[in-house]
């Protein structure tokens, strides 16, 4: 039984903390969603052992302001209780946001959450830890839900242009680094309060970044990643490009010597390129990255590529051959893998923005076949 668990855990921030716990950690949460909350016993035995509670667990958007308001107010309240019941120390350490500052609906149920928490862990002999959050985005966010980067890129990637009103500089932190600053101050089991900065950036300036990689991307460039920032951003308009985007074909020039074409062609950042070759039936990968860019491009013989999104089930697969060029690049949080189903010899080339770096090569073994728990 794992010792942590995550309230709203198959949700935006839940799901990336949820990978990100596997990878880093090698820890398996308890993932609590809403059938554990629409029962009190059922919740309580949930949390049997566990030792850390990420509380991350709301309600962004509802029928009215006062539902938002009262059901962000509702959750922290059961989770109180359960904690109540179980009558022994644990740890909380609650997603909040800076909306708490502000008098709002969604501020008000936030603020009161953390308030409601505090007390009832104060009885049990607890410690809470307040993670004031600035704006998240990141990959797979829900469009007019989670964040305005992830309604950008859905439009986009469909072809519409969204309209900045208002335009505003807002501070924004990719999830996955949210998941680190919540991992962060579990293990130090302490109260306090901490708030990670993040970037600010205008709104409109956002939009614009994203049309340029949707415009780079579209022609299987690779836009600018020459900075954290740009690379998250890159990630996350990806995720709503996977899987319809690929395999990407490309332009193949022939003559009396040969075929001549481009693999990749990048517009700032580092890289590195390596290529293997591959027996009949022999797989490679089984693994997946929290930010790294990958490109797998068959130059030669038959492929099969087989990807899966983290705690998800579904396979998506591609196959691809050398005498019709094309490439698949690897979307960030999913397990991948490359077999040679054919009967010759496989030549695949291999792009990926960051150099190696062995003691932290930003990759983590799983099976893409595996079933997920």
């Amino acid at each position: 039984m794992s010792s942590v668990a995550i309230t709203g855990g198959y949700g935006f921030l839940g799901w990336h903390l949820a990978c990100r716990l596997r990878a880093v950690d090698g820890v398996e949460s308890v993932r609590l969603g809403r059938a554990e909350f629409a029962d009190p016993s059922q919740l309580v035995e949930a949390l049997a052992g566990v030792e850390t509670i990420y509380h991350l667990a709301g309600v962004n958007r509802a029928e009215s302001d006062e539902a938002v308001e009262r059901e962000n107010l509702a959750v922290a309240q059961a989770l109180a209780a359960a904690v109540t019941a179980a009558g022994r120390p644990v740890h909380v350490v609650y997603g909040n946001s800076i909306q708490a500052r502000v008098d709002s609906a969604y501020g008000r149920g936030k603020a009161g959450g953390a308030q409601i928490l505090t007390h009832s862990l104060e009885r049990v002999g607890g410690t809470f830890t307040d993670i004031v959050l600035p704006n998240l985005f990141g990959e797979h966010g829900r469009p007019a839900y989670n964040s305005f980067v992830a309604t950008f890129c859905h439009e986009i990637a469909h072809g519409r242009r969204p309209q900045v009103t208002g335009d505003k500089p807002v501070r924004l932190l990719h999830a996955q680094a949210a998941a680190q600053t919540l991992m962060s101050a579990a293990a130090k089991l302490a109260g306090s309060q901490v708030a990670p900065g993040g970037e600010e950036h205008l709104v409109s300036e956002v939009l614009q970044r994203i049309e340029r990689c949707h415009e780079l991307y579209a022609e299987g460039e690779v836009p600018p990643l020459s900075d954290p920032f740009s690379t998250d951003l890159f990630n996350t308009y990806r995720s709503h490009v996977f899987p319809q985007h690929f395999p990407f074909p490309v332009e193949v020039r022939r003559d009396n010597r040969g075929d001549l074409f481009e693999a990749v062609r990048a517009h700032g950042g580092t890289g590195q390129t390596f290529v293997s070759t591959t027996v009949p039936g022999a797989t490679r990968g089984d693994h997946y990255h929290l930010r790294k860019f990958e490109r797998f491009f068959v130059v030669k013989g038959d492929a099969e590529i087989a990807l899966r999104r983290i705690y998800h089930d579904d396979i998506v697969r591609f196959r691809l051959r050398g005498d019709e060029p094309s490439f698949v690049d690897m979307p960030t949080l999913w397990v991948h893998n490359i077999t040679n189903v054919g009967d010759s010899e496989l030549v695949t080339m291999f792009w990926t923005d960051q150099l190696l770096d062995p003691a932290h090569p930003d990759q983590y073994p799983e099976r893409v076949e595996e079933s997920c728990p």
